[in-house]
């Protein structure tokens, strides 16, 4: 019976220390004389005597202190405390805390103050209308300093994030079940280096509203030459293709299998690859913007007749074909050529191997036979020294235009996914910049592209694919169990003599 006696009141006392606050924390003083022990506060004063209990006008059989802790039960009886009571969890990570309050029955969220987002000088105090105990059970994480000082109103909650930080936080509200959440970040500080005359490389945070880490090297309006570089059908390591590069991004979109690149690219004038139908990068000089590509296609038949065509999605009644996969559609052929003579004709569709190229047919409409020549042109507008297709446009004359409906994407995983993005932006001024971000989505990319002040912005491949170099650095994270990924066009950053 004796035993059973200890283990319950040792659970009781256990329950008494699970709720016992600091008398320093509601702003008592405290005094300790002959077995007795006195709280004070603004001319409120109470004692507990050891044997005895309480002193009136408290009931004597309210739990004792465990020294100078007192527990909540004695807190309430005195009316130190008047806001209704919170309860409080948190989660941590290496650069966030996140406290989240669960307001009582009643309680109205929208009374709070909602904070978007704001800086703190690495310590961080705000007033909270609740009564918050459980504050003193939270161990948040080494390094994190987190209490409260308890008021009758309410409890000032105060915050001391480690030293050297970028520090924001943010308040809002949840309806249903009513919350408050608090996020506190205390974030790798934002960097930047030169890295050339008239080079600059810079980590800084983009707020999605999380913060996610964004790579970027600029290159200040003249002081710059790019050039596509790769090799269609081969897959390389950024580095390898241009091993003299200041800095390079990785290029546009590519069939992973066979390495083709997918939409158009020009190097010194000269087509590498024709246009698949999205949104290109193009520049000559130091004059650099982004849209659709205007082009022309025709076939030269083998008695000279020239016939206007679609190529790729641009579909027409004859289209060229030069990507592999499946072409044509049923109840069309298909003149499979190499180089510029016919080869075979088949019923589409039809999987059209890497290293042809194809042309689709009203089935009742050929255009040549089996060893006859067909010659492929296109004409593209502008003429300018050097493009590269990727997609989709972000910003354009200082806009957000991004739509992911505006372009075709069969795999929508480029405008829709949480991927790490890469993009090409540019100032009014003629600055380049070239950028890599932690996974996000594109559309938010170009919201944030927008409120940087860029005056345009186009998306280049993303994922696995998305890295940028300098100085021959991998300077995003990037990589795995396979390593860097190889890619097959990328765009290399020179110093402008």
């Amino acid at each position: 019976m004796l035993q059973r006696w200890i283990a319950i009141s040792a659970l009781l006392w256990v329950g008494y220390a699970q709720v016992a606050l600091p008398a320093s924390k509601l702003g008592l003083g405290v005094v300790q004389e002959n077995g007795a022990i006195t709280f004070r506060k603004n001319g409120l004063e109470f004692t507990y005597v050891e044997g005895v209990g309480w002193v009136p006008p408290l009931e004597a059989s309210l739990p004792p202190p465990q020294g100078t802790l007192l527990p909540l039960e004695v807190v309430r009886a005195v009316g130190l405390v008047a806001a209704p009571e919170a309860g409080v969890r948190f989660s941590a990570d290496a650069s966030r805390l996140r406290l989240v309050i669960d307001l009582p029955a009643g309680s109205d969220p929208a009374s709070l103050s909602r904070v978007e987002l704001s800086a703190y000088p690495g310590r961080l105090q705000i007033e909270l209308p609740f009564f918050l105990p459980g504050l003193e059970k939270l161990r948040p994480p080494v390094g994190v300093g987190l209490e409260g000082q308890y008021e009758q109103q309410g409890t000032v909650l105060s915050l001391q994030a480690p030293a050297g930080r970028l520090y924001r936080y943010r308040t809002y509200r949840l309806e249903n079940p009513a919350r408050y959440v608090l996020d506190a970040y205390y974030l790798e500080p934002e960097r930047e280096e030169a890295v050339a005359p008239g080079f600059r490389y810079r980590e800084l945070w983009a707020w999605t509203p999380e913060p996610l880490r964004m790579y970027w090297l600029e290159a200040e309006p003249g002081r710059w030459r790019m050039e596509p570089v790769g090799r269609p059908g081969e897959r390389r390591v950024l580095p390898e293709m241009a091993p003299g590069a200041l800095a390079l991004l990785n290029g546009g979109y590519f069939d992973g299998r066979t390495g083709t690149p997918i939409g158009l690219w020009v190097r010194g004038g000269v087509p590498l690859n024709f246009p698949y139908g999205r949104s290109a990068l193009f520049w000559q000089d130091n004059t650099v913007f982004a849209g659709q590509p205007r082009f022309t296609a025709s076939v030269q038949l083998m008695d000279g007749r020239s016939l206007r065509v679609g190529l790729n999605l641009a579909r027409a009644r004859y289209t060229v074909h030069t990507l592999p996969g499946l072409v044509g559609r049923a109840g069309e052929n298909v003149h499979l050529v190499q180089g510029e003579q016919i080869i075979a004709t088949y019923p589409a569709p039809y999987e059209l191997p890497e290293g042809l190229w194809a042309l689709s047919f009203p089935a009742e409409e050929p255009l040549g036979r089996t060893g006859e020549t067909l010659k492929l042109q296109v004409s593209l507008e502008p003429p300018v020294a050097h493009a590269l297709e990727a997609g989709p446009l972000l910003v354009q004359s200082g806009v957000n235009i991004f739509n992911p409906n505006a372009e075709p994407f069969r795999d929508r995983a480029p405008v829709e996914a949480v991927a790490a993005q890469s993009a090409v932006a540019w100032t009014r001024e003629g600055a380049l910049v070239f950028i890599v971000t932690q996974p996000m989505r594109p559309e938010v990319l170009a919201h944030v592209l927008q409120e940087q002040g860029f005056w345009g912005a186009i998306r280049m491949d993303g994922g696995g694919s998305a890295q940028l170099w300098v100085q021959g650095r991998l300077k995003n994270p990037a990589g795995g169990l396979l390593g860097v990924r190889q890619v097959v066009s990328g765009l290399a950053l020179y110093p402008k003599p």
